[in-house]
Formats: C-alpha cells, structure tokens, sequence
C-alpha cells in the first residue's frame, strides 16, 4: 500500500483568515452552545469543557 502525501503552502492572509475561523467557531461552540436554553445543548457543551479541562463553574 502507498500512502501519498500532498503540502499546500498558504499565504499569510489566508492563515490568518483560516485561525480566525477557527477562532469564531471554537468560542461560538464554547460560550454560545454552553448558554444555550435548550439543555440537551446546554450538557454536551458543559460536558466537553469539563472533557478538555476548560473551567466552567
């Protein structure tokens, strides 16, 4: 079996672009789902804080 390999280089503004989207979706998934009013939502949020050692409470 060959494995092959591909490397895309990435300008400057497109890594910044990139980190900042990831940014956004990383604090939306931590603080916007974790205030969520629904609480099937609301614990699986709080459940992966608590999973990655992120403070909560």
């Amino acid at each position: 079996m060959t494995t092959q390999t591909t490397t895309i280089s990435l300008s400057i503004s497109q890594r910044l672009i990139a980190g900042s989207l990831a940014l956004f979706l990383g604090t939306f998934l931590v603080v916007g789902i974790g205030f969520a009013g629904d609480q099937r939502m609301h614990n699986g949020a709080h459940d992966s804080r608590h999973a990655t050692g992120f403070p909560c409470h």
